[in-house]
This record gives C-alpha cells, structure tokens and sequence, in this order.
C-alpha cells in the first residue's frame, strides 16, 4: 500500500546496529505511552536480552506493548523468555503460527518480514535490521551490513497506522480508534511516504515505486540490496536506464549468508553488464540492506528486497524519501563502499565458461521468475495473528536460547 506523500519530516540514516539498537533501546526506555513493534526475527543473544529488558521495563510503568514477530524468523523463543515479557504486561503476538512437520517449518511463505517500531507515535523505525546480535561488528566476520532510518514528522502518522492495522486486521477485528493521536507536527524539511506491499489489496507498490524511480532516473541510480532477482520488467529498466546514460551502480553479496543466493544473482550479471550497468559485490561481511537511491533527491530504506519472497509474498515495509541532504548521505556511503569494501564484476569475468552456463541461467531465472504462481501451488491459508503465551514457546530451559540468526531466516 502506498500513502500519501507527508512533508515536513525528520529522518535519520542508521547504519549496522551499532546506530540503530541503542536508538530503538533509547527511546523504548523514554515511553511514555505505547510501543508497536514489529520484526521478522528476534533471538535471545545479547541483543534480544537487551531488547526484554528494556520492554519489561516499559510496560512495569505502564506503557502499552505489542510486540509482533514471524511465525518462521522467530520460532525458537524459550518459555523462560516469553513468560518474563507477558508476566510484564507486554503482549506479544505472532504472525502465521504453524506447526512443524517432523521437526521441519512448515510456514516457509507470505512470512511477516517488516521491521517497524513506534513508540508514543512520535518516532518511528524503519529499515531492515532484526534483533539479534549478528548485525553487530563483534559478531565475527558474518556479522551483518544493514540500514534503517528513525523518523519524526508527520510521516509518523503513516507508519503508526499500519502498525495497528496489521494488529486489527490480522486478528479478524476492524481497525478501530487508534489509541494515540499520533503527533503531526512539522519536524523538518523531508518529504516522505509509506509504502507497504501485500498479498490483498496491494502486491506492488514497492516494486512500482522502484520502477518509477528507475524509468524517471536522469543521473545516478544506486541499488544496494542483499537478494537480488527482481523480474525482468525490472531488470530490463535497469538496463534501458544504462543505455540511455543513466550511470547505474548495484552493491551486491561477495561474502554471502546463503551461497546461493549469489549463484542465483550472478546469472544475471551478463544481462546488466553488457549494456553499462557497474556491479560491485560487497566483500568486508555478508549485505544484508535494502536500499537505493536515484539523481540527487529519491531514495528508499525498508525491509524489501528484490526477490520473488520479498516482492510477491512476504509483507514489507519500505519508506520512500525525497530529500537532497539524505540522498547523498547514502550515496557518499555507498560509493565508499564500493570503491574501498567492494570487489567489482567485470563483463570479461562473467563471460568465462558462459556457454555451459547459459542453460542453467535460463531454467533458473524462469523458475525464479515465475515461483510465486509456484508456491501459490501449496494449500492455500489466510496469515493470522495469534497471541504468543509460555505454552506455545519452545520449551522451558535452564538456559536461554543463544542463537545467531542463521542464513535462511536472516532475510
């Protein structure tokens, strides 16, 4: 879904976890209302200790907590985890909870994968950061390169919004009266909107927003995205925006969470290459942003990537930004990236041994491009929300569950 365009907004570039978790715990620690959360994966390392801490703490004095996490991304929680944050007040629901099948996820699809946090309707975050320790730099070498922005402003009022109506909506309730009047007050000079995609009323909206940008590019377009195979409507506006001058530049995985994921977007490299696309991948940790920017004002900041999952199943949130000031903000740091942290693709690279890859480029781009229709094969089911209690948590440990957020659910 796509809001309308709000002015007067602030908007804050948060880079890795190191800027983004001592914002998100900072302000949870000053509520004085309400906090909405939303995430694909919350895990209890350090982080999501952190995390219950500081939620405890809030709804203790008062605060009105939801906490709303993915069925799959978030299904190890151990009960000592869960019963300290509800014995709290917090109220914590879970997004298509399915059971396991000889000990195997079931609800691999249409997962809950936007991160958002409001808290007193006042700031917001955005982006596509999970709260578990491997988007921190002492992680190791597999540690995470990710974004969000924190905002205030108007736009504010847009997110808060669609927090609570995933709350409504999913629990079979109509949207209500929203609980906070959320603050409309001017707070800068950036002009922002919404834009959510789902599997009802709204399956394009980020992908349009990303082919508008693309198609109206006079310049510079940057895309920075950590899983890349968007269709070919997509993919060929990429390359008519090369060969119409537009300098086009995409940071992609070289240090990849999941090796395939890389197999599968370097079989597009000879597609973009041979009409001027520059590709850099990304070498210093596994990318995990998702983020571009087009000329000197367009960019956007969310959870979607640009793949089948991300653009035709999951639920996503991105925020679209028209601002001078921010646009090169992301472009100075992704242009450091890539000429100091990246390794850049050539066309000559590429082309070596093309001839027996041809055919597995062809079948897989094909089945990746129509996998959607695919996994609209298997049973169909309606998302749902559902209150988490001790009883549905992994069960009762002496010790919690320290896990690092492995490949597959990292997305």
């Amino acid at each position: 879904m796509n809001y309308e365009w709000r002015e007067g907004n602030e908007v804050q570039l948060l880079i890795n976890g190191e800027a983004f978790f001592p914002r998100v715990f900072a302000c949870i620690q000053a509520a004085r209302k309400e906090v909405l959360l939303e995430t694909f994966i919350i895990y209890e390392d350090k982080v999501g200790k952190e995390l219950q801490k500081v939620l405890i703490a809030a709804a203790k004095r008062g605060v009105h907590v939801e906490v709303t996490v993915d069925g799959y991304g978030t299904a190890d929680l151990g009960a000592p985890y869960v019963a300290a944050l509800t014995e709290a007040g917090v109220k914590l629901n879970v997004f298509d909870p399915r059971p396991r099948v000889l000990g195997m996820r079931t609800n691999l699809f249409r997962r809950l994968h936007r991160k958002i946090v409001v808290v007193d309707a006042e700031t917001a975050f955005v982006g596509g950061i999970n709260f578990c320790a491997d988007h921190l730099a002492d992680f190791g070498p597999m540690a995470k390169q990710d974004y969000a922005v924190q905002v205030r402003g108007p736009i504010v009022t847009d997110v808060h919004r669609a927090a609570l109506e995933l709350l409504a909506v999913r629990r079979g309730e109509r949207p209500g009266k929203q609980p906070l009047s959320p603050a409309n007050h001017f707070r800068g000079n950036v002009r922002m909107r919404m834009s959510l995609r789902d599997n009802d009323q709204y399956p394009n909206c980020i992908e349009a927003e990303y082919m508008q940008a693309i198609r109206s590019a006079n310049y510079r377009l940057v895309v920075a995205n950590a899983y890349f195979f968007p269709g070919y409507r997509l993919l060929r506006e990429l390359r008519n925006a090369a060969r119409r001058g537009v300098k086009v530049t995409l940071v992609m995985q070289g240090m990849p969470d999941m090796p395939i994921v890389r197999l599968c977007t370097r079989l597009l490299y000879n597609y973009l290459l041979r009409d001027g696309v520059v590709i850099h991948e990304y070498c210093q940790r596994p990318l995990h942003g998702k983020v571009a920017l087009a000329d000197h004002e367009w960019a956007t900041v969310g959870s979607s990537n640009l793949d089948p999952l991300s653009l035709s199943l999951n639920l996503e949130a991105n925020l679209i930004i028209r601002d001078h000031t921010f646009n090169q903000q992301l472009h100075d740091h992704l242009t450091d990236l890539g000429a100091n942290k990246c390794k850049k693709v050539t066309l000559e690279r590429v082309m070596r041994g093309y001839w027996w890859r041809a055919p597995i480029i062809f079948l897989t781009f094909h089945f990746l491009r129509h996998f959607p229709a695919i996994a609209g094969w298997f049973p169909a089911h309606s998302p749902r929300l559902k209150p988490l209690t001790v009883d549905d948590a992994v069960g009762v440990v002496e010790e919690p569950v320290a896990s690092a957020c492995n490949a597959e659910e990292s997305r």
